[in-house]
């Protein structure tokens, strides 16, 4: 209900001093809103359990590494904002707490994440139907951007003897493999390489 006023509220000012944007444009500024207020909240919650928990820094520590990859493999997202806040709540509480108290053999960590980066080499990076990835220059930049975070990633588990950075650098991985693979987006019944549609339609 908050959600649903604030947007129409800032929708509101928006057409008030731009009236020439077209509802096109409107629906973009809409998304965007709609983007900012889930993720502050997201923040807010996952921030507030962490500090409860006492493990606010582990938090902050995967969410970093994770976002690196997400900014260039780009993947999922929930079609539905408690989906959203949901999920991510478990994941970026949920896995600090299995990096502090869980100890991965090394081979077994590297191994998984060789399969993490030949995931990410196939299918990152992955859109969204409403964030396709139109242009192909782009694609190819942000899929070898991501293969190179993930053999940095890779590299670094092999040389950091801190445990629990060794699992986050692990869990991030993981994270970005899954919601970049198609097999989530069919699980979620969501649309995979939405931007193909647009090159048909350009033949």
């Amino acid at each position: 209900m908050i959600k649903k006023l604030l947007i129409s509220k800032l929708l509101s000012l928006v057409k008030e001093f731009y009236p020439e944007y077209d509802e096109r444009t409107i629906d973009k500024i809409r998304y965007g809103i709609e983007a900012i207020y889930l993720s502050i909240t997201k923040i807010i919650v996952i921030f507030f359990v962490s500090f409860i928990l006492g493990i606010l820094k582990e938090t902050l520590i995967l969410l970093f590494f994770f976002n690196i990859l997400r900014f260039t493999g780009f993947g999922l997202h929930a079609s539905k904002s408690w989906m959203c806040l949901v999920s991510s709540s478990l994941i970026f509480i949920g896995c600090p707490l299995l990096c502090l108290h869980i100890t991965i053999p090394r081979y077994i960590v590297i191994c998984l994440e060789i399969l993490c980066l030949i995931n990410l080499y196939f299918h990152a990076p992955a859109d969204t139907i409403k964030r396709p990835l139109k242009n192909k220059k782009k694609r190819l930049i942000y899929k070898v951007l991501t293969c190179i975070i993930g053999i940095t990633y890779l590299l670094l588990s092999m040389i950091i003897n801190n445990n629990f950075l060794v699992n986050t650098l692990l869990f991030a991985m993981i994270i970005e493999a899954l919601l970049t693979n198609p097999l989530i987006y069919k699980l979620f019944k969501l649309p995979y390489n939405n931007y193909i549609k647009y090159i048909v339609s350009t033949v």
